[in-house]
């Protein structure tokens, strides 16, 4: 039970966060698993966890960017009809 309320937890204040903070957080969440994984150090998991997030924060700013307008971003809507707007600021 508690996995599931430290799981809902991290869901719900990832809402909150824009596209790059969100990239950010999940590249470090995979880069400090890599790392651990890797090296079975916490250095390498440290390590890890900041390169992924560099990597996620500057992936997530670059993916669904309008060209040609910095700051415009692609949105998606349920029934898969995508549209242009103005991107959320942070």
């Amino acid at each position: 039970m508690h996995k599931i309320l430290i799981i809902a937890a991290i869901v719900l204040s990832l809402a909150a966060c824009t596209m790059t903070q969100q990239g950010a957080a999940v590249g470090a969440g995979a880069g400090a698993v890599v790392g651990a994984v890797t090296t079975g150090s916490v250095v390498g998991t440290a390590v890890g966890a900041g390169i992924g997030g560099v990597v996620g924060a500057a992936a997530s700013n670059l993916l669904g960017k309008r060209a040609g307008y910095f700051d415009q971003c692609v949105y998606q809507r349920a029934n898969g009809s995508r549209y242009y707007d103005t991107c959320p600021k942070g």
